[in-house]
């Protein structure tokens, strides 16, 4: 083998070696990719319940601006409260 082919094939070898090493380790990896592809799954997951949080928010709101009716269920439901005239029964289990 004459010289020339001796350097080429060590720059080949030596490029093969450089891109496993990038395929198999490091930033832009696939274990880093693959743990990116998590993270961003786990990130849409997380803003889809915000977003049904948000909605069930938005109704109560729209709720309490447009009638007496939810804000007497709420004072009812959070605070316990009674008409005047009604009776209050607690039934106790043992």
């Amino acid at each position: 083998m004459k010289r020339w082919q001796v350097i080429g094939c060590a720059v080949l070898i030596c490029t093969i070696v450089w891109l496993q090493i990038r395929l198999w380790g490091g930033e832009g990896s696939l274990a880093h990719v693959d743990s990116l592809s998590q993270r961003v799954a786990l990130k849409i997951e997380t803003n889809e319940s915000r977003r049904q949080r948000n909605r069930v928010l938005v109704a109560e709101i729209q709720d309490l601006k447009n009638g007496l009716d939810a804000v007497e269920e709420l004072a009812r439901s959070e605070f316990g409260l009674i008409r005047d005239g009604e009776t209050f029964f607690l039934i106790v289990d043992e």
